[in-house]
């Protein structure tokens, strides 16, 4: 998911989001630990999706704070 695919949603819905890729996150790296990982690079996609869901909340929230 693009940026601007998520400056389009609510901030609830953006929570939502983040909660379910910080589970995929955490599914991902109990799968490397214990070596049923297959596609290492995923990791990192679901790192930085997680990144940019939370630049998304901030910056909804400081234009919030702004007006």
């Amino acid at each position: 998911m693009n940026a601007k695919e998520l400056h389009d949603k609510t901030p609830d819905q953006l929570r939502e989001e983040l909660a379910k890729l910080k589970k995929e996150s955490f599914n991902l790296r109990f799968q490397q630990a214990t070596g049923q990982l297959e596609n290492a690079a995923r990791i990192r996609t679901a790192r930085r999706s997680v990144a940019r869901v939370k630049t998304v909340l901030n910056q909804k929230a400081a234009q919030a704070a702004a007006e």
